[in-house]
């Protein structure tokens, strides 16, 4: 009885989670749409590299075949077919550059399938109008032949275009790779930045507490600003100038409170505050500079931080006074750090160079002005 009675209990359906559909007392799950293919990045279409290179090899192409056996041209319709690829160089550019943010919306390789399309059908157009001009003022700079002329200028962009393409396509994905990389290397830099001043600061935070909780409170503040800066994300690694001299101040202020009078600082910057910069450059040269020159000493010594601009860019020099008592042993790692982020963010032509010189240890930071500090896009 109790076998039937419990056959015959109706037992209400639950509630269907979000996801899940019922369909005649059968469960189906509503599977999500499959994600969209990544788009393939196009080059830069607007810069002058892509130019020069469908210019080189449209010129080439034209001088092989003109090169061929079998091929009764001569010089001047060399020339001519020269100059039509080169201006149909030129227009392909512009015309690309123009599409290129509409065409880079395509997904997967669908972007280069466009890319090639509109060279195939630009040429092609642009192959009939000149032929029709040409047959139209009788100049003969053409071929007698509309259809052939057009038809052979197809064949050629499209077998031309699809092996250009290829090749940009293989350099784009390099690059990726490449900045994926470096954008790594920036990443893992910043989160190894640690300050070695924190355990003293937060030694001189407590005993100002109760002496001048004013002071205190500004300690805390500066360092919260000096975190921030070095733990930040990806997108707030790049600041400017400005920026970072307002770092400095906060770390000099927190330092003089350790150290007091046995600190002094000389600071003359003649160089624009919006200059393009990756945060924390020039912090973690005055913390070595401090660490090593001054607080060692008895007596202390003078920070220096210049920067001015320089031939080629623009130069800043921190130095400090080599320490008479025993040095504080280092692991190099904040003057390694600097140099990387430097050779990552400006190119090779920047330069962190140090060196001892008439008792001072120097350290020069050079920024080509052509370069652009980039985002850790990386």
């Amino acid at each position: 009885m109790a076998v039937r009675a419990l056959r015959r209990r109706v037992i209400p359906r639950a509630a269907a989670p979000s996801g899940i559909r019922h369909t005649r007392g059968m469960s189906v799950t509503e599977l999500p749409a499959s994600p969209r293919p990544p788009s393939a990045p196009l080059p830069d279409f607007c810069s002058l590299p892509v130019l020069f290179a469908l210019v080189v090899v449209g010129a080439l192409t034209v001088t092989l075949m003109w090169l061929a056996p079998g091929n009764d041209g001569d010089l001047r319709d060399y020339c001519i077919a020269v100059l039509f690829t080169s201006w149909l160089s030129m227009l392909l550019t512009v015309a690309l550059c123009k599409l290129r943010p509409w065409m880079q919306r395509l997904s997967w390789m669908w972007p280069y399938a466009a890319v090639w399309l509109l060279l195939v059908l630009t040429v092609g157009a642009s192959a009939a109008a000149v032929s029709w001009l040409d047959h139209n003022l009788t100049l003969g700079l053409s071929p007698d032949s509309t259809f052939g002329f057009v038809r052979d200028s197809v064949l050629a962009t499209g077998l031309l275009g699809a092996g250009l393409l290829r090749y940009f396509y293989v350099v784009a994905q390099w690059q990726t790779r490449v900045a994926a990389s470096a954008q790594a290397q920036v990443a893992a830099l910043q989160a190894r930045i640690r300050p070695h001043f924190l355990f003293n600061s937060m030694n001189a935070v407590a005993t100002l507490i109760r002496v001048d909780p004013d002071a205190a409170e500004r300690t805390v503040e500066n360092l919260a600003e000096l975190f921030r800066a070095a733990l930040g994300s990806d997108q707030d690694t790049v600041g400017s100038l400005g920026d970072e001299l307002a770092l400095v101040d906060r770390y000099l202020e927190i330092e003089t409170l350790r150290l007091g009078e046995r600190l002094r600082v000389e600071r003359e910057v003649d160089v624009p505050t919006d200059l393009p910069m990756p945060r924390l450059l020039l912090q973690p040269l005055i913390e070595n500079a401090i660490r090593h020159g001054v607080q060692p000493s008895r007596s202390g010594g003078t920070v220096r931080l210049t920067g001015r601009v320089a031939r080629g860019g623009v130069e800043f020099v921190v130095d400090n006074p080599l320490s008479e008592g025993p040095a504080v042993p280092g692991t190099g790692h904040g003057l390694r750090n600097v140099r990387e982020r430097v050779r990552f963010h400006f190119g090779e032509r920047a330069s962190v160079e140090a060196a001892s010189h008439d008792g001072r240890f120097v350290v020069t930071v050079f920024l080509p002005e052509s370069a652009r500090a980039r985002p850790d896009r990386r």
